[in-house]
């Protein structure tokens, strides 16, 4: 796939504009001031994809509302990764009938991952009569354009249009504020692992050009952000449709934009990385030494199963190239339990490999089931009792890892993002170490948004707990 193929002209993106200075001068004419609420459900991408609708919202004059209750508009961007992502939503959604009764003008919208897939889109339109408007991943720079034809033409709005995709530069982005920002390096993705359902609503990998992904991040940096993650389903197959740069040569270009900041990346494909990107990872200083490397499970016969393209010798092969070059990095992991078929023998494999690895945390998930998906049509043996003990097992002795891992940190001075305020009464503030753990400190609101040395004095299996350091 050429990029140029796949980018939107400009002429359309001026149209979509144009609709968006339209429907704000409407509403100046008419003395409004209209509110709308995004809700957003599953990945950093999806967060991403929020940010952009916030933004063409904004261009067309609408504020932020705090809440469905008191919004003209609600959007909702869905998730479309497990089962229960996707029953929240139709409940969530289910429940804003009441708020149309209220409100009898307030335009619902769906979006997003489970709103690509025709048949969620079609049980919308049957079943849930006061949704106005539903559009795909491939329609998200149409919003302006299909929001407007829902209030022109006060008709419901399904736009689902079967694509691999495209990229829409230029689309505005009203961010959340704080001292984080994401940056989509690309879209989509060419794996079709057996169990998931990204490739059929996110389309073909599909990568920006660098000049404009480096823009966004000097910008990025002008504007005092510290912390900024590189998106993509598979980062470490960037500007493979360009027949150009590769993931690794953007990463050192990006580390080389003057200012104080840290990046990151995700998600990184074990099939796709490479000792070359732990080697520009180890010689930037701004490239957090963080690596989230999912490996899904032990037993290769199940990443077979699985299509992941890797066998469980060359991501151990991998893990001992990262740390060569990282001795300190911090490693996180996804891994999935339960996959149909899997022996008690192999997700043993599981526990083995995390031992052996030694993660300082874990993301782990029951198999979820995906219609559409060859791994829902497996033969799946084991009881669902049985599969929740293994979880159980796993959860365990990665908590005690965890725990070992941030005991480690205890007695020594850190460089740490303050990004938030922290919810633990015994302190003031969170931050985030260079490898991603969260710390709860105890210091003044004015170093929300800066780098400071905090002394750490205390951890637990799931954060570390200190002080800012005098003159840090």
């Amino acid at each position: 796939m050429n990029g140029k193929q796949v980018l939107i002209p400009e002429s359309e993106m001026q149209r979509q504009r144009d609709l968006e200075s339209e429907l704000r001068l409407r509403f100046e004419s008419e003395g409004k001031r209209p509110l709308a609420f995004v809700d957003t459900y599953g990945c950093q991408q999806n967060e991403a994809d929020s940010e952009h609708l916030r933004g063409m919202l904004s261009r067309m004059g609408y504020g932020e509302a705090s809440g469905p209750e008191e919004a003209d508009v609600i959007v909702i961007n869905t998730c479309a990764i497990r089962e229960h992502a996707e029953q929240r939503v139709f409940g969530n959604v289910g429940a804003l009938v009441h708020s149309k009764r209220v409100k009898p003008d307030q335009i619902i919208a769906l979006c997003g991952c489970m709103m690509q897939r025709g048949e969620t889109a079609e049980r919308i339109r049957r079943s849930f009569r006061h949704v106005d408007l539903v559009f795909g991943t491939h329609a998200l720079w149409r919003f302006p354009e299909l929001l407007y034809r829902v209030i022109g033409q006060r008709e419901r709005v399904f736009e689902i249009p079967e694509s691999d995709g495209s990229i829409a530069e230029g689309l505005p982005v009203l961010r959340s504020g704080g001292s984080k920002a994401w940056v989509s390096i690309m879209y989509g993705c060419n794996n079709f692992c057996s169990y998931c359902v990204v490739p059929y609503v996110r389309g073909r990998e599909r990568s920006r050009e660098l000049p404009c992904v480096l823009e966004e991040i000097r910008g990025l940096v002008d504007s005092g952000y510290k912390d900024i993650t590189l998106l993509g389903q598979n980062v470490n197959s960037y500007g493979r449709d360009l027949g150009r740069e590769d993931f690794s040569e953007l990463l050192r270009l990006a580390g080389e934009i003057p200012g104080d900041f840290w990046l990151r990346f995700m998600t990184s494909h074990p099939k796709d990385a490479s000792p070359r990107l732990f080697e520009t990872m180890a010689g930037s200083p701004r490239v957090e030494k963080h690596l989230h490397l999912p490996f899904q499970s032990g037993s290769s016969r199940v990443l077979s199963a699985m299509n992941r393209g890797y066998t469980r010798e060359h991501y151990l092969s991998l893990i001992e190239e990262a740390k060569r070059a990282m001795p300190d990095l911090v490693l996180t992991s996804d891994v999935i339990v339960g996959f149909p078929g899997e022996t008690e023998a192999e997700f043993e494999e599981t526990l083995d490999l995390v031992r052996e690895v030694r993660y300082d945390a874990l993301f782990t998930f029951l198999f979820s089931p995906r219609p559409g998906t060859p791994a829902s049509r497996l033969p799946d043996p084991v009881p669902k009792e049985e599969k929740q003990r293994r979880f159980a097992s796993l959860v365990d002795l990665q908590n005690e890892i965890s725990a070992e891992k941030h005991a480690a940190y205890v007695g020594k001075r850190v460089r740490v993002l303050v990004d938030g305020l922290s919810r633990d009464e015994r302190f003031d503030l969170t931050a985030r170490t260079n490898g991603g753990r969260l710390v709860h400190l105890r210091g003044d609101e004015s170093r929300l948004g800066t780098f400071a040395e905090a002394e750490i004095t205390g951890s637990s299996t799931w954060s570390l707990f200190g002080t800012i350091s005098e003159g840090g």
